[in-house]
């Protein structure tokens, strides 16, 4: 089978197509030919070598996948060769065969494609989780989602917008944050003007009841200063580094929870559960055409390279997606 691997730590320029041998389900497991992976910042830290898989999965690159079920291990039922299926994986999907359990594997409805299943599990998953399992976002709450352009992020805002809360979301450029207001939230430009003002301008100086943040260091002042007493932020990333100088004294004040979040590194049993929310909440709604995927671009394998330069600049709205 056709894979992507990295030759050693380092830019684009590393990764390589090469031919691996096709893998067998084990227990539990499906075997999924898959057509369609989505790309995720956690593909550009892994080529980096800054961000390993978890032990015992694949050290091929992708999170995601969208293919049919060619073979079911033993203890498997409810699939059958030649479902549709998507869903999260802890590696592996930038190939053309992965093994994966079968509790993390979903049915794709008939109204979306391989490559548009395949742009729904990381970023639904995550802003589904973050909203509402651990961020507790209910009807008529205010939610600051940053990278409203992201995967994660035009996930967020359609999933809060449909709960009846108010989305604030930020970009880094005009047409970004056009399309963050397309998708039913304010949009603001974090370049023309400092987000902090705006959540305090739209919100009549209150602030935001809950934050979803994929930067970090870099906002963690302003983040503090936009959430409104009892607030909530939940982290979900660090695209503006990991270390900040923290007033504790303004989260004590304002009596704000700070959670933190990761997708990878959680058991498979927590995914199960992740997926088995999704399929109740969420999937319905991809289903009936209520809530979409965002896509920004489709390339086959062998452009791999360029679709890492892509996100690496920051130029997609939505997600990336290589067809295989």
């Amino acid at each position: 089978m056709r894979c992507v691997k990295v030759k050693e730590p380092g830019g684009p320029d590393v990764l390589e197509i090469v031919d691996l041998p096709e893998p067998g389900p084990g227990t539990g497991q499906l075997l999924v030919r898959n057509f369609a992976a989505g790309l995720n910042r956690a593909d550009l830290l892994q080529r980096r070598g800054l961000y390993p898989p978890p032990a015992g999965e694949s050290d091929i690159l992708g999170l995601e996948f969208a293919g049919e079920v060619a073979a079911a291990g033993e203890g498997v039922e409810g699939f059958s060769r030649g479902d549709r299926v998507f869903g999260l994986c802890g590696g592996g999907a930038y190939a053309e065969f992965l093994v994966v359990d079968a509790r993390l594997a979903v049915s794709i409805p008939s109204n979306m494609s391989y490559e548009s299943a395949a742009a729904a599990p990381e970023a639904f998953y995550t802003a589904e989780d973050g909203l509402f399992s651990l961020g507790g976002l209910k009807e008529g709450q205010t939610v600051l989602v940053h990278a409203g352009a992201s995967g994660v992020g035009t996930a967020a805002i359609q999933l809060a917008v449909a709960a009846g809360a108010r989305v604030i979301a930020t970009a880094g450029t005009a047409e970004k944050a056009v399309a963050c207001e397309e998708l039913g939230a304010a949009g603001v430009n974090y370049r023309e003007k400092d987000f902090s003002e705006a959540v305090a301008g739209l919100t009549a100086g209150e602030g935001v009841d809950l934050l979803l943040d994929l930067v970090g260091a870099s906002y963690w002042d302003r983040n503090i200063a936009s959430l409104r007493s009892g607030g909530r932020m939940v982290l979900l990333g660090l695209l503006g580094g990991a270390s900040a100088e923290v007033n504790l004294g303004a989260v004590l004040s304002k009596r704000l929870s700070i959670i933190g979040s990761v997708m990878r590194s959680r058991s498979t049993e927590e995914k199960a559960e992740v997926t088995a929310r999704f399929r109740e909440r969420t999937l319905p709604l991809l289903e009936s055409g209520d809530l979409k995927t965002v896509v920004d671009s489709i390339l086959p394998l062998e452009d791999v390279r360029q679709a890492h330069e892509r996100m690496e600049e920051n130029l997609n709205t939505g997600k990336i997606i290589l067809r295989l």
